[in-house]
């Protein structure tokens, strides 16, 4: 396999800006992720210590094989919503590996509202059910939660994909055999205590958990009856008299041990064989990144330079390497695992999408897993491409990505506009996994694009109505607020904040990020592919 070549100079002075811009972007994601990771804040954080709890993220870290990486869904849902009362919505999610078996977790939050359940919470926990679903991987619910959030109980309770969801995706996932452990470690109360009803089986921890339909305030209001919140539904009732659990823990760090007991003994395993080489790192450092990507979006360059710093040995089989080359496709490994790449390299014209939709055919009928690197503003426009059917040419590459059996997997690394996004593997084609750069933008089209359509509308109204235009000014101000509107909702933290995607990277992160999500792809097969490869 070829070793890609490089033109980059790092001491280039338009390395050296890029750089220093991206590193700028950078820092500032790091600055909201590090705060959104103390919690609900000092205050809480104190009163949780004090019950003798473990904060979400130690629970995790001693849950998960040392030296192993958790890989985070969705750190920064809920961002700048809820008058930033729910950091990380509340709970946390992601991969993580136990005694060498990768693992959905699940765990709120209690010192965000006590755990309780925003709208986002619900999103963030059945997107991470979804994941498990799609890759068979079994689940740890860490619960601690005082259910739904009442305020705001309209948004989050009476729906399809809402609370509710959860427990019917509980059902579903015991229906595939995926194994469902839950640990109570605080508060599990009234919907929630279907979470440990309806796993395999269930650990809760001495003196903190708690498990009831109706807690005790809700009791003596229904019947008179007067109870402590551990007579109604604690460890020794659960474990001794009603059997709803069948382990009994002392604190949090014996809680984990038993859980990571329970994952040795799963006699589960990968359902799929797949052909991997040993990994190798690229031969290009993947920190180049951050001076690759130009700091304005609209200045090109080519996205092999990014391909080199993420595939093993910096080694790509480019397919039609001569043809449609605003979309480069080839094959390669990442952590020894074969991937198809398919990254842009400019705007998508009816070759392209043959291209494209030609080489998906191929990763498809080889077993092979498919990588999108977006960076798109979408198909050309214009009398000349609509004449020459590039719709139905875009179609065959939205049918081709749609139709494709293998794991798919999305980095947006720049830009995802309109038709673009969905021709490039956009959330709504069910990627196993989507992730974005702190640079990406994602919406409908461009601000200026935007603004100028709108103008263009306007301008046209106003002339049919009274035979004028807007004036220089006007029309200024006119964009303005579209163009501030656009700004806010194509950011990379509006799409994460409202889980639109499985989170923001590091760039220099994509590497381990897609290793993680291939790798997890292996226990549950994959499927058949349902019709043969079609020469575009």
């Amino acid at each position: 396999m070829e070793l890609l070549p490089t033109n980059i100079q790092t001491t280039n002075p338009d390395f050296i800006a890029n750089k220093k811009a991206l590193e700028q972007q950078i820092h500032q994601w790091r600055e909201r992720l590090a705060l959104v990771k103390k919690g609900g804040g000092d205050e809480h954080a104190k009163k949780h210590t004090s019950r003798g709890k473990l904060f979400v993220r130690d629970r995790i870290n001693k849950l998960i094989d040392s030296q192993s990486s958790f890989l985070e869904f969705s750190t920064l849902a809920a961002w700048e919503m809820y008058d930033n009362q729910a950091p990380c919505a509340g709970i946390v999610t992601g991969i993580g590996i136990i005694n060498r078996q990768p693992c959905i977790i699940i765990a709120n939050d209690a010192t965000v509202k006590g755990g309780t359940y925003f709208p986002m919470a619900v999103k963030k926990h059945i997107r991470a059910q979804e994941i498990a679903m799609e890759n068979g991987l079994p689940t740890i619910y860490l619960v601690d939660s005082g259910g739904a959030f009442l305020p705001l109980q309209a948004e989050l309770f009476p729906d399809k994909d809402h609370f509710g969801r959860t427990f019917y995706n509980q059902a579903q996932m015991s229906s595939m055999g995926i194994p469902q452990i839950s640990v109570v470690m605080g508060s599990c109360t009234a919907g929630g205590a279907y979470v440990p009803a309806m796993c395999d089986e269930n650990v809760i921890v001495e003196g903190a958990g708690t498990i009831f339909l109706g807690g005790p305030p809700l009791v003596k209001a229904a019947t008179g009856e007067e109870v402590t919140a551990d007579e109604l539904g604690g460890a020794r009732v659960h474990c001794s008299i009603s059997g709803v659990t069948d382990h009994y823990a002392k604190n949090d760090e014996e809680a984990l041990e038993i859980t990571r007991n329970i994952i040795s003994h799963l006699n589960y395993g990968e359902k799929v064989k797949i052909n991997r080489l040993s990994p190798e790192d690229p031969a290009y450092d993947p920190a180049e990144i951050y001076g690759i990507i130009p700091k304005d979006p609209r200045i090109p360059y080519d996205v092999r330079e990014i391909i080199a710093r993420i595939v093993d040995g910096s080694r790509f089989h480019e397919f039609k390497a001569d043809y449609a080359t605003s979309i480069v496709t080839g094959f390669s490994h990442i952590w020894g695992y074969p991937v198809g790449v398919v990254a842009n390299n400019g705007v998508l014209f009816s070759e392209s999408a043959l291209k494209a939709a030609h080489f998906i055919e191929l990763c498809d009928q080889r077993n092979v897993p498919l990588v999108f690197l977006q960076n798109i503003t979408g198909f050309m426009v214009g009398k000349k491409y609509e004449n020459e059917g590039i719709a139905k040419h875009g179609a065959k590459m939205v049918m081709a990505v749609s139709l494709a059996h293998v794991p798919k997997f999305t980095v947006i690394i720049g830009n995802s506009y309109g038709a673009g996004n969905y021709g490039m593997c956009g959330r709504g084609y069910a990627p196993r996994q989507l992730w974005m750069w702190p640079n990406s933008k994602i919406a409908v089209m461009g601000g200026e694009q935007a603004a100028n359509v709108l103008l263009t509308v306007k301008n046209d109204q106003l002339e049919k109505k009274k035979g004028a235009k807007l004036s220089a000014k006007e029309e200024v101000e006119f964009k303005k607020p579209i163009l501030d509107k656009y700004a806010i909702e194509s950011s990379a933290y509006f799409s994460t904040s409202r889980i639109w995607d499985d989170g923001i990277i590091d760039p220099k992160d994509t590497r381990q990020t897609l290793g993680l999500g291939i790798s997890a792809s292996l226990y549950k097969d994959w499927g058949h592919k349902v019709k043969g490869v079609f020469r575009m």
